[in-house]
């Protein structure tokens, strides 16, 4: 039997999190370097619509793995569902994103079958027949090439951006998904999930932001912050920040883009007096445009922008948002 690629995708409440599709190109990738076959799942109680939604990509099968015990979520659960679904179907790699649900769950599976991860992956490399996955050191300075030494299954994660999940290959017809059925004792499930807090609620989850404004310190003053929120209405889009500006509590943390916040890959990302340290670099680059605005022509950022704008940021975004706002209303 041929080795195969099976890939977890993820879905919140019966929506799927779109950056999934980027692990799904991610593993398209690694089965025309290697040959392998690939399939994916969906984990919840109701996951045929998902999976359903799934099957128009480039996949050789897609698995609905249910149960009543998979909703809400828990980590006893999800890790029991996909333990029995990999001992069946014997994939020789699982590829998750690097969620913070997978993140929750995927030591407990690994350990329970014996195996490693290699998580947060940005690349990977097919060579001599070896399969080696790149990770990211200190912060981003330096890149590593890791391989597994276990037997399979292996599982590895990637980054948000890593890959990008309109490149996605679909297929001619829809692919056929197999509903398995997951017996799971009350005895499996040792906790149990409380309301979620109303913080949590309020956050943003700039993941899945389609356009994002990112300040740092070029905005010099709090108040400032305002013009950048009226550039990111009027493209309806997300508001964002470096770390200095969250430091200083201008904008909450949820709103921190970098190695220490999220990582994200929107259509379009404008930097705003954004110097470009490589802590906020390893958390935007995957965007799959980038717009910088920068006084200092020297700026790291530029070296990653698609556009560069060298310039004040004063003197650019007022008519900018007066350009966007003309565009929308059809003037």
């Amino acid at each position: 039997m041929a080795d195969s690629i099976l890939v977890v995708v993820e879905q919140r409440e019966g929506k799927l999190n779109r950056v999934s599709w980027e692990t799904i190109t991610a593993a398209q990738t690694i089965a025309s370097a290697t040959g392998w076959t690939l399939e994916a799942a969906v984990v919840g109680a109701s996951a045929a619509n998902i999976a359903t939604e799934v099957a128009v990509k480039k996949l050789g099968k897609v698995y609905a793995v249910e149960s009543p015990k998979l909703e809400p979520y828990t980590p006893d659960a999800f890790a029991f569902a996909l333990k029995q679904l990999i001992a069946s179907k014997q994939p020789k790699l699982v590829l998750m994103p690097h969620t913070y649900q997978v993140r929750d769950f995927v030591p407990k599976l690994a350990t329970a079958m014996g195996r490693a991860v290699i998580s947060d992956c940005i690349a990977f490399k097919h060579e001599n027949g070896k399969l080696l996955f790149t990770r990211q050191m200190f912060q981003g300075k330096l890149a590593a090439d890791v391989s597994f030494n276990s037997d399979a299954p292996w599982f590895a994660t990637f980054q948000n951006g890593a890959f990008r999940g309109d490149q996605a290959e679909a297929r001619s017809g829809a692919a056929p998904v197999e509903n398995v059925k997951v017996e799971i004792a009350d005895s499996v499930v040792r906790n149990k999930p409380q309301e979620v807090f109303k913080e949590a609620k309020q956050a943003v989850d700039l993941t899945q932001a389609e356009i994002i404004v990112s300040v740092g310190r070029g905005i010099k003053e709090q108040k400032n912050i305002e013009l950048a929120k009226q550039l990111a209405d009027a493209l309806g889009g997300e508001l964002a920040a470096s770390r200095p500006i969250c430091d200083s509590g201008w904008l909450p943390m949820d709103r921190q883009i970098g190695s220490s916040g999220q990582t994200v890959a929107p259509k379009l990302y404008l930097a705003l007096g954004i110097s470009g340290a490589i802590q906020h670099i390893v958390g935007m680059k995957g965007s799959r445009t980038i717009i910088a605005v920068n006084k200092d022509s020297e700026a790291p950022i530029f070296e990653i922008a698609d556009y560069a704008v060298v310039g004040n940021l004063f003197d650019i975004v007022p008519p900018l948002i007066e350009e966007v706002k003309k565009a929308k209303a059809g003037g």
